[in-house]
C-alpha cells in the first residue's frame, strides 16, 4: 500500500515487535499473512532480512521508517533482552518520530505486562540478574507501552483467533488512512468531495453499487476516485484498482486486465485464453466475494462489459468505481448514479497552485502573489493545469514567470492540451467539426442562434451536442454555449495546428487581428485560399474593406461567413464560394448584396439583419438549397424580389423573417414549401392577400405591431384549411385587441382555467384551438394535462411566448 507525508517518507507501514518462538509459526504468521493481503507493506525479521546480515542496526533502522510498530506482548516476551532492546527503541521513536505504537496482548493479562507480574515477573527476575544495569529502564518503557490502547485477541470475535486476526489487520488498516490520508498532496480541495462520495456509497449495507466519477479531463478523477479507494478499502474481502484502461486496454488486451482482477482478488494467477473466458471466470469466482474494484479512465463500453459486466458478477457490499470523460458511457452500463467532478475554487486552486509553485528558499512569497493570481484565473479550477504550470514555475525567477505567462497567451501549454484532446481525439469526425465550430465560433451565443447554421453544415447539433455534452466538452448554461477556458483553447490549439501564425493556413479565423494579418502578409498575394472553412469578422465598413474583400472572394472553400460591416459596395464577382451554406451579414452599408446573378448551390442559410440602406434583395432563383431567409430590420427595403416565390427554384424555404422592415407594402407570394413566416413591426403592411395561396404547411405566423391586418380572419381560416396539424401545433399572431368570431364557451378571464373533456375526446376531436388576448410583457401560454388534482410542470405538453398587445390564435395537437 502506497503512502505519503508532506513532512516524512515511509519505507514500511508496520513493524511487528514479537518472541518468535512463542508466535512466529502462529498468530504472527497470520497476522503478517493478513496484512500483506490487504496491501500493507510489513515488517518481519524473518521476511526481510537476507541471513548473515547483521540484525541489529538494520533492525533499528526498520523501526524508524515504519509508520506503526505493532508489539505483540506474549509469554516469554519479557525473557528476550532483544525484545526488550527493540521495545526501546521503538518508545524512543514514539516520542521523537512520531511513530505509532498498537500493544498486541497475546495470550497475556495487560495488568500483569503493565505491574510485571505473573510470567513477565519471573522474566524480569532473571533478568536482573544478567542485565541489572538495564532491567530499570525495560520496565518503564513495559510500563509505558502497556498503558497504549491496545486488543487483546481472545476479546474479539469471541476468541475465534482467524476472525480476530482479520479484524485487527482491518483496524490497522483504518488507522493507517486516517493518519496520513487528508495530509495527501493529492487531496487539495477534495476533502468535501471525498466524504460526499464515500456517504453516498453506503459501505456495509447488502447489495451492489457501480457508479461513475465524470468530469473534463484533468479535473482529478482518478486523483479523487483512488483516495476514495484508500479510504475504504479496508472494508472489503477483497480489492483491486485497474489504472489507465484506456491505454492499457489498446496496449495489452483486455484479458490482461481480466488476469489482473482474477489475480489481485483471488492471489492466484490464472489465465485467460480470452474475453468471453474472462467474463465468466469473474463472474463464477467473484459472485460471492465483497469487492471493492475500481476501473480508471475507461473511454469505451467494451472494458466496462468485459471487467464489470454486471451487478450480479460479485457478491452482496461489493463496490464498482468507474472513472471517465463520457457520461453516455455510465449511463448505458446502468451504473446506479453519475457523481459529476467540480473543479476546484478560486481558494482551494490557489493552494493547490502554491504548492507546486512556491520555492520560499529563493524568492520571497509576496513578489509572486499577482503573478500567482493571473496563473490560477488561466487555470479557471482545473488541478491539472495548475500542478503542470505550478511544477514548470517552481525554480524560475520573477521575470521569467512574467515571460512564462506572456508565452501562454501565444502557446498554451502542450502537456495540459495533450490531456485535454484525448476527448476531441474519441470524437467522430462531424462531432469534432461541430466542437470546433463551438469554440471557435458560439462559445457564449444562445443555442437557438447557433442550432441553424450547425444544421446547414450538416453536423447534426441535436445529437452532436448531446455527445460533446456527455463527454464533459461543453455545458449550457442559460440556454448559451459555454465551456472550460482551457478546453475553448485546446479546440482553438487544434484548428492553428501546425501553423499558429499563420492564419491563413487555418480551418477558421475569428479574430480581426488575424484576417487583417491575412490581407497585408505573404497570403495578400495568394490567387486562392484553400484551407480557410469559416470565417468571422467584427469589423466596420472602412478599414481595410476593400482589401478584406478581395481576400474573402479567394476563400474557396467558405462554407461560413458571418460578417458585421461589410462595406457598402456589392460583392464583387469573383465571390464564387459554391461551398457557401450560410451568409450572416450585420450592420453593413450595401445596398444591393451582390449585382446581377449569383449561384450558390448549397446556400442554406441568408441572414441579412440592420442593413439599414439595402434597397434590394437578389434573385432567388441561383439560391436552389435556401431554406432560412432573414430580412430583419432593413428599414429601407421596400419590395421582395418576385422570385421569392418560385416552386421551382425554392422547394425548401421553411423560415422567412422580414420583421422590422419598416417601409415594405406588400408580400411577394410565397414559396409552397414555406412553414414560418414572421413580419413583425413592419408598419406599412396592411394586406395579407394571396401571397399565401399555395402554402398548405404554413403554421407559425407572427404579425404583431404591424399595420391593422384587414385580412386576418381570411388567413386563420386558410391556416386551418391546410396541413399544419400534421406538424402538431399552427400558432396566429395578430395585433389588435378583438376575440376571433366562433370562439365558445364565452371569454374567460383570469390566468387559468380547466376544461373538462368528453370520456372519449380523443377519438371525436384531432386537438384544440384556442384565442387568448394579453398586453403583458411576454407572458406564456401553455397547455398541460391534469390527473385528477395534480398539476406538475411535467404534464406541459405545448407551450409558447407572447408578445405584447397581441391577439393570438393557437391549435395544436394533443398526444392521445
Amino acid at each position: 500500500m502506497a503512502s505519503s507525508s508532506s513532512s516524512r517518507s515511509y519505507k514500511h507501514d508496520v513493524f511487528l515487535s514479537f518472541r518468535g518462538e512463542d508466535t512466529r509459526k502462529t498468530f504472527v504468521d497470520h497476522l503478517y499473512s493478513a496484512l500483506v493481503d490487504r496491501q500493507i507493506r510489513t515488517f518481519k525479521d524473518d521476511e526481510t532480512f537476507l541471513r548473515g546480515e547483521f540484525i541489529s542496526p538494520s533492525l533499528f533502522k526498520a523501526i524508524e521508517e515504519s509508520r506503526i510498530a505493532v508489539v505483540i506482548f506474549s509469554k516469554n516476551y519479557a525473557n528476550s533482552s532483544w525484545c526488550l532492546e527493540e521495545l526501546m527503541h521503538i518508545m524512543k521513536c514514539k516520542d521523537e518520530k512520531e511513530l505509532t505504537v498498537i500493544p498486541i496482548f497475546y495470550g497475556v493479562d495487560p495488568s500483569d505486562v503493565r505491574k510485571q507480574r505473573g510470567d513477565f515477573g519471573k522474566a524480569f527476575a532473571q533478568q536482573e540478574e544478567e542485565n541489572n544495569n538495564k532491567v530499570q529502564l525495560w520496565r518503564n518503557k513495559l510500563v509505558d507501552a502497556s498503558k497504549i490502547s491496545g486488543w487483546e485477541p481472545k476479546n474479539i470475535a469471541n476468541g475465534h483467533e482467524s476472525k480476530a486476526i482479520k479484524e485487527i489487520a482491518d483496524r490497522i488498516l483504518d488507522r493507517l488512512f486516517s493518519s496520513h490520508s487528508y495530509n495527501d498532496e493529492h487531496l487539495v480541495g477534495l476533502t468535501t468531495r471525498l466524504q460526499e462520495l464515500k456517504s453516498r456509497l453506503e459501505i456495509g449495507p447488502s447489495g451492489v453499487l457501480m457508479v461513475g466519477i465524470w468530469g473534463v479531463g484533468g479535473s482529478g478523477k482518478t486523483t479523487l476516485a483512488s483516495s476514495l479507494y484508500k479510504e475504504i478499502s479496508c472494508h472489503f474481502q477483497s480489492k483491486c484498482i485497474v489504472d489507465n484502461i484506456r491505454v492499457e486496454s489498446s496496449k495489452h488486451g483486455l484479458e490482461a486486465l481480466q488476469q489482473k482482477i482474477l489475480l489481485r482478488v483471488l492471489n492466484t494467477k490464472r489465465e485467460v485464453q480470452s474475453v468471453e473466458e474472462g467474463k465468466g471466470m469473474i463472474k463464477n469466482r467473484l459472485c460471492h466475494t465483497n469487492v471493492l474494484l475500481l476501473l480508471d479512465d475507461v473511454s469505451d463500453l467494451e472494458p466496462l462489459e468485459a471487467l464489470a459486466g454486471s451487478h450480479n458478477w460479485f457478491g452482496s457490499g461489493s463496490r464498482v468505481i468507474i472513472t471517465t470523460r463520457d457520461e453516455h458511457l455510465l449511463k448505458t452500463h446502468k451504473v446506479d448514479w453519475v457523481y459529476p467532478i467540480t473543479l476546484l475554487s478560486p481558494d482551494e486552486a490557489m493552494r493547490l497552485f502554491k504548492r507546486h509553485a512556491y520555492n520560499e528558499k529563493n524568492h520571497p512569497v509576496e513578489e509572486f502573489e499577482t503573478l500567482s493570481l493571473s496563473v490560477v484565473s488561466y487555470a479557471n479550477g482545473l488541478p491539472l493545469a495548475l500542478k503542470v504550470l505550478g511544477t514548470f514555475l517552481y525554480d524560475k525567477d520573477k521575470l521569467e514567470w512574467i515571460s512564462a505567462l506572456d508565452k501562454l497567451k501565444d502557446f498554451p501549454d502542450s502537456k495540459v492540451m495533450d490531456i485535454l484532446k484525448i476527448s476531441y481525439d474519441g470524437l467522430e469526425p462531424y462531432q469534432k467539426e461541430l466542437f470546433l465550430d463551438i469554440a471557435c465560433f458560439f462559445r457564449g451565443r444562445f443555442i437557438g442562434v447557433a442550432m441553424e447554421i450547425l444544421e446547414a453544415c450538416n453536423f447534426y447539433p441535436k445529437i452532436g451536442i448531446k455527445v460533446l455534452r456527455q463527454k464533459a466538452l461543453i455545458t449550457i448554461v442559460n440556454g448559451m454555449f459555454d465551456m472550460h477556458d482551457l478546453v475553448q483553447e485546446m479546440g482553438q490549439y487544434i484548428v492553428r495546428g501546425k501553423h499558429p501564425k499563420n492564419p491563413e493556413k487555418h480551418s477558421r479565423v475569428w479574430k480581426n487581428e488575424e484576417i487583417r494579418n491575412i490581407c497585408f502578409g505573404h497570403a495578400a498575394s495568394m490567387k486562392e485560399n484553400d484551407n480557410i472553412e469559416a470565417l468571422r469578422y467584427k469589423g466596420d465598413s472602412y478599414n481595410h474593406s476593400s482589401r478584406i474583400c478581395k481576400i474573402v472572394s479567394n476563400m474557396k472553400k467558405l462554407r461560413y461567413v458571418d460578417w458585421d460591416g461589410y462595406p457598402a459596395s456589392p460583392f464583387p464577382k469573383s465571390f464564387q464560394p459554391t461551398n457557401l451554406v450560410v451568409l450572416k451579414l450585420s450592420f453593413s452599408m450595401q445596398k444591393d448584396l451582390w449585382n446581377g446573378d449569383k449561384h450558390l448551390p448549397h446556400l442554406k442559410v441568408l441572414h441579412l439583419e440592420y442593413m439599414w440602406e439595402l434597397l434590394n434583395t437578389p434573385d432567388f432563383a441561383g439560391l436552389p438549397c435556401l431554406q432560412n431567409l432573414t430580412l430583419s430590420s432593413c428599414s429601407k427595403l421596400k419590395e421582395i424580389h418576385p422570385s421569392l416565390g418560385n416552386h421551382t427554384s425554392l422547394k425548401y424555404l421553411k423560415f422567412l423573417n422580414l420583421s422590422r422592415c419598416e417601409k415594405l407594402l406588400e408580400l411577394p407570394e410565397l414559396p409552397s414549401s414555406l412553414t414560418t413566416l414572421k413580419a413583425s413591426h413592419c408598419k406599412l403592411l396592411t394586406t395579407f392577400g394571396d401571397c399565401h395561396k399555395n402554402c398548405k404547411w404554413l403554421c407559425q405566423v407572427s404579425l404583431f405591431g404591424a399595420g391593422i391586418i384587414n385580412d386576418g380572419k381570411r388567413l386563420l381560416q386558410s391556416m386551418l384549411e391546410g396541413k399544419p396539424i400534421e406538424n402538431d401545433s399552427m400558432v396566429l399572431q395578430l395585433q389588435g385587441l378583438e376575440v376571433a368570431k366562433g370562439f365558445t364557451p364565452r371569454p374567460l378571464r383570469g390566468k387559468r382555467f380547466r376544461l373538462q373533456l368528453p370520456e372519449n375526446w380523443c377519438n371525436d376531436f384531432c386537438g384544440f384551438l384556442m384565442c387568448a388576448i394579453t398586453n403583458y410583457l411576454d407572458p406564456m401560454v401553455c397547455m398541460r394535462r391534469t390527473m385528477g388534482d395534480m398539476d406538475s410542470q411535467d404534464n406541459v405538453v405545448w407551450r409558447m411566448i407572447v408578445l405584447l398587445n397581441v391577439r393570438w390564435c393557437g391549435m395544436f395537437h394533443l398526444a392521445h
